[in-house]
């Protein structure tokens, strides 16, 4: 079954931490085919919370590279890309239960072995979840740039989270981020130019065109037709034990 809470945090007293979260919990209009699809699919594609680490690789069907992806949305870019690229594993944590049915029954319409999706508070997935070393790819598309100087604290990139993914990232990994608003284009681009575990690919260290593997959503589609940008930034963890040698690397398929 789905766990619809997120566990709370607790001190050495005991007493409920309330950290910042970095999104807020929507229940939105869940359709009946959306409700079906979680009763119906859930057992064979979802991946319930435990506060200990698993084996990633045992919950799929196959031994393939793992590609996580946080808020995934309604899911029509994470199937597409799962279904275009069944040599690798996908992973995808959403907190938005209608997106969640959304996306199992996209899914299962696409006959997909390799996805399985999670409901739960992606920062506390990596914590407690997640082994170390154990991913390929992080994907983090269009997250919520909370616009207001007074939010700016509730944007999930943020130190700590990005050294988090290094942490879980394998050497040679890649953190892929997505925003159509520049000034958190920028935020990002600081605060990930500050992290010494990673690579920026882009030659000119800021920012990549969009790679194939990304789908265009037709949420990116009404934004180019508006005139906005859109912002993709892609890095690398690199090993600390020796000297980088920055190296060509097809970031268009990755």
């Amino acid at each position: 079954m789905v766990k619809y809470i997120i566990s709370p945090e607790f001190d050495q007293h005991k007493c409920t931490v309330h950290r910042i979260r970095s999104f807020v919990r929507r229940q939105g209009r869940f359709t009946k085919g959306q409700k079906q699809a979680l009763k119906k699919h859930w057992p064979f594609m979802g991946l319930n919370y435990e506060d200990k680490p698993v084996n990633i690789a045992t919950i799929f069907t196959q031994n393939a590279p793992i590609v996580l992806e946080i808020g995934f949305g309604m899911g029509s870019s994470l199937v597409t890309m799962a279904g275009n690229h069944a040599e690798k594993n996908f992973l995808g944590i959403e907190v938005y239960l209608p997106g969640i049915g959304a996306c199992l029954a996209k899914a299962h319409a696409a006959k997909l072995s390799n996805l399985r999706l999670m409901y739960h508070d992606a920062v506390e997935v990596l914590q407690n979840m997640i082994p170390d070393s154990s991913l390929n790819i992080v994907q983090l598309f269009f997250p919520d740039p909370w616009h207001k100087a007074r939010h700016n604290k509730r944007r999930i990139v943020q130190p700590y989270f990005v050294e988090l993914i290094a942490q879980k990232l394998k050497v040679g990994g890649i953190f892929h981020m997505t925003t159509d608003w520049q000034p958190y284009a920028e935020y990002m681009l600081s605060v990930m130019s500050k992290v010494t575990e990673y690579q920026n690919l882009s030659s000119n260290s800021d920012y990549l065109p969009r790679p194939k593997m990304r789908p265009l959503t037709k949420f990116e589609l009404r934004a180019q037709r508006l005139g906005h940008g859109v912002w993709d930034l892609m890095f690398k963890k690199k090993s600390l034990l020796r000297t980088i040698v920055i190296t060509y690397i097809n970031y268009d398929t990755y």
